[in-house]
Formats: C-alpha cells, structure tokens, sequence
C-alpha cells in the first residue's frame, strides 16, 4: 500500500547498497536486501526524480551530476563480465541540477555540476532494482572531501526547502562497511561489534532525541561503539548524515537484516 501523505512532499532514505554488483548477479549474500529493494516502492510515492547522495563519489565542492543521458560509471572491479553490462537507461535531469546548485549556493554551501559524470553503482544497483523501467529523471550528489560529519548535516540542512516537492532523496550506503570483515561465502556469525553500532544508530535515528542531541550524536559517531570497526573510512555512512540534516525529524527503522552476513539497516523518514 502507497504512503497517504501528499504526492508534492519529499521522501527520504537511507540505506545500504550492497556489494559492488552482486544484488544484481543473484549473490547468496544479497538476498535479503534484494526482497527489500524490490518491495520499498511500495511504501512510496513514485517521485519525479530521484536524487541519489553516492557513498562513491568524494568532491572538494558539493557536486551534482548534469548529464542529459548519464552514461553507466562501473566503479568496481574484478567481478564477471556481465558486472561490466549492467544498464539503467534513465534520463538525467540538467536543470534540477543546475536549481539544486542554486540552493545550496544560496543557503551558502559551495557546489557545482559536472556534466561527463555517469551513474556509480551506488545509484544504478539499488534503483534497477526499484525502479526497473528507469523512467524517472536521476540524479547523484557527491559527499565533500575530507568526510566531516558536520559538513555533511550541513549539506542536508542547506537542502531542506525540497522536502515540499515530489522527489525521492536516496542516502546509498551501508551501516557496516568494514570490507575485511564480509562474509564473502555468505556465512553470517555472531558479531557483538556489528550488532552494537547497528544498536546506537538505530537508537540515534529513532529515539526521542531533539535535533540538536541527535545530530550531536551524529557528529560524534566516531564515539559509538565499535565505530571504526564497523566503518573504517567513514564514507559509507555520511549519505546519512545528509539525509538526516534535510529530515529534521526521527526516522523509521525499515530494514534490519544480514548483507554480506553482518547486520545491516535502513532508514525511512
């Protein structure tokens, strides 16, 4: 069943996007986040376009990507050669670029459009599996370098005036991203550590905190437990901190299973 809210107001999500290609090749390991990704829809809106915040694309200047036609950008290696086949045809969106920019110069965050960018798997992987028709306009907004989680509530906060319009902000992560500590053979066990930061960020997002203590928790996430276990580079988990500074409000825990055998979540507000 579709959400009852307006159709003019933004959704937003934060979740994990798996590993590289493998939701796609049908991986053991994915299967749980592959039923998720194809039901989600479900509990949205369709938007008129999607804006993907990429835990893969890293910029000095807050960049949005300006193709007319984004070309696919396989940003993994090592994987069968039809990893390097994978479509999703959907139309770029130059002008909600170019307005997106005009927004977060306005509110004072430096951005720019690089127009020869293509779709990352951050993007491509989890919407072929949304969205398969590729019929809504996309977009990717990049992380900013030097990864600091203020920086990046802030990027959300400069964002907030879409939240009345028909888009879908998409933060494409993962809550656990230590990639030495996959279980490749899809064998999950026992994990204290993963399980007590899934536990103080479910907490974090979903609690009765006010805005400032949660987004002061989201500074100080390097303080979790088990934080740099879980994320040794914190690349993968800022598309939330995006999400969470446009929300300005709890979220939804919407999925809380194994990818890859370690526990990972996903976010709805």
């Amino acid at each position: 069943m579709e959400e009852s809210s307006s159709d003019t107001n933004a959704q937003i999500v934060y979740f994990s996007h798996g590993g590289g290609p493998l939701p796609i090749l049908g991986d053991e390991g994915h299967k749980a986040m592959v039923k998720f990704m194809l039901k989600l829809p479900d509990q949205l809106h369709k938007p008129d376009l999607v804006l993907v915040i990429s835990a893969h694309w890293e910029e000095k200047t807050a960049t949005l990507l300006g193709a007319e036609k984004p070309v696919m950008f396989y940003d993994y290696y090592g994987f069968p050669a039809q990893a390097y086949e994978i479509q999703y045809p959907a139309p770029g969106s130059p002008a909600a670029a170019k307005r997106i920019v005009e927004i977060l110069e306005k509110n004072h965050v430096p951005a720019k459009i690089d127009s020869q960018r293509g779709f990352d798997h951050g993007l491509f992987i989890p919407l072929k599996l949304m969205y398969p028709e590729a019929d809504i306009p996309c977009l990717q907004l990049s992380l900013i370098a030097g990864l600091n989680p203020a920086t990046h509530i802030a990027l959300g906060k400069a964002l907030r005036e879409l939240r009345d319009e028909n888009i879908l902000v998409i933060g494409s992560g993962f809550s656990f991203h230590n990639m030495r500590a996959f279980s490749w053979e899809s064998k999950a066990e026992p994990d204290l550590a993963n399980d007590a930061f899934q536990n103080w960020l479910i907490e974090t997002c979903t609690g009765g905190f006010t805005e400032t203590e949660r987004e002061q928790r989201l500074v100080d996430w390097s303080k979790a437990p088990a934080a740099r276990y879980c994320h040794p580079r914190e690349e993968h988990l800022l598309p939330l901190h995006v999400c969470q500074g446009i929300a300005e409000k709890p979220a939804k825990l919407i999925f809380d299973d194994l990818i890859l055998g370690k526990r990972a979540i996903a976010f709805k507000w």
